[in-house]
């Protein structure tokens, strides 16, 4: 008899594109994802918009049965692109907030493909893991091997001797969406959880 209590759910912040990108891949990807999220009965924290990746995941997790926490700013709202059937969809006034937001409210990170903006996100919040503002961990979603080119310019940050490699190898990578988000949630598990973005 398992007498473990059950694991609380976790909160899974998901960083990707307002756009679907030329591949089917991708689209697929993150509605698997977002599936997998709300299946479990966990929360995505994202973005807030409607569009592109970003709306795919957020409805296959509420289809699912999950909670949705979209975080947009009011420049972005006003053009009418922020996600309207969310569980909570919080508008604030700059991307700054909207970030810092996101993270305050994660337990775990996961990049999905996307463009700067995704990229932005992503290293800011592996910045601020290197700056111990926190210690959750941080996944790729490498649909279609979307982030390869990006990991191959971090080993080079790292044999020019501007990245240490346990940094570089801080992020967890992985092409399956289910795989990829069971090693994040073991690692959400394992962290200290103090956070401290008071700095930031």
């Amino acid at each position: 008899m398992n007498d473990q209590p059950p694991s609380p759910p976790l909160s899974i912040c998901v960083y990707c594109g307002s756009r679907h990108g030329t591949r089917p891949e991708y689209s697929a990807a993150a509605r698997a994802l977002g599936t997998a999220i709300g299946e479990r009965g966990w929360q995505l924290v994202y973005g807030g918009g409607k569009v592109g990746l970003m709306g795919e995941v957020a409805d296959a997790v509420l289809a699912a049965g999950g909670r949705v926490v979209g975080v947009i700013p009011e420049s972005l709202e006003k053009l009418e692109v922020g996600h309207t059937g969310l569980t909570e969809l919080h508008v604030v006034p700059t991307m700054h907030v909207r970030k810092q937001m996101m993270a305050e409210r994660a337990d775990a990170f996961i990049a999905l493909p996307g463009g700067i903006g995704t990229l932005e996100e992503l290293f800011e919040v592996w910045t601020w893991f290197q700056l111990k503002y926190h210690d959750k961990p941080i996944g790729l979603l490498d649909t279609a091997g979307y982030w390869q080119s990006l990991l191959g310019f971090m080993d080079h940050t790292v044999a020019e001797g501007f990245l240490s490699p346990a940094m570089r190898e801080l992020v967890l990578v992985g092409s399956e969406p289910v795989a990829l988000l069971e090693r994040v949630a073991a690692a959400a598990r394992a962290a200290r959880g103090h956070d401290d973005y008071s700095k930031v």
